[in-house]
């Protein structure tokens, strides 16, 4: 992925930022969760989403072990190797130790070199917050947008 669709990817993903969260929701502004925010950064960035999106409960198929939202990144994403530096990948946590991955965002950084996140987090909407030691343990896959076709 090249340095300026990193960029771009950051820019659009920050545009979000203050959008309060609503489950299964993709609107700027109005409400997303954190799926709805690489939906709506999917949009702005690469044009018409690849697949329609089924309806999901909060829990990501946590009873049944499924690991749904890891095997949709990797059909739409290109996985790389997990390095928090590369800001506009995308990442994926996994919120509990034995249960599915179940939360994505953005890799970013302060000015001064900080590592971020961008992320829909319920009860806050959108923010960009540390990537703490506590955030960093719970990735467990790390992506990057496919390249523009055309």
């Amino acid at each position: 992925m090249t340095p300026q669709m990193r960029e771009e990817i950051l820019a659009a993903a920050r545009g979000w930022i203050g959008t309060p969260y609503r489950h299964q929701s993709s609107v700027k502004g109005q409400g997303t969760d954190c799926l709805g925010l690489l939906r709506g950064v999917w949009r702005e960035v690469l044009g018409a989403e690849p697949e329609a999106i089924p309806a999901y409960t909060a829990d990501w198929s946590e009873p049944s072990g499924q690991e749904r939202l890891w095997r949709a990144a990797r059909r739409h994403l290109v996985t790389v190797p997990v390095r928090p530096e590369r800001a506009g990948d995308v990442v994926l946590f996994r919120m509990r130790r034995h249960g599915v991955a179940k939360h994505l965002g953005f890799l970013a950084a302060t000015r001064t070199g900080l590592p971020t996140v961008l992320h829909a987090y319920s009860g806050k909407g959108v923010v960009e917050t540390p990537l703490t030691s506590a955030w960093s343990r719970r990735i467990v896959a790390q992506f990057e947008f496919p390249e523009r076709r055309g």
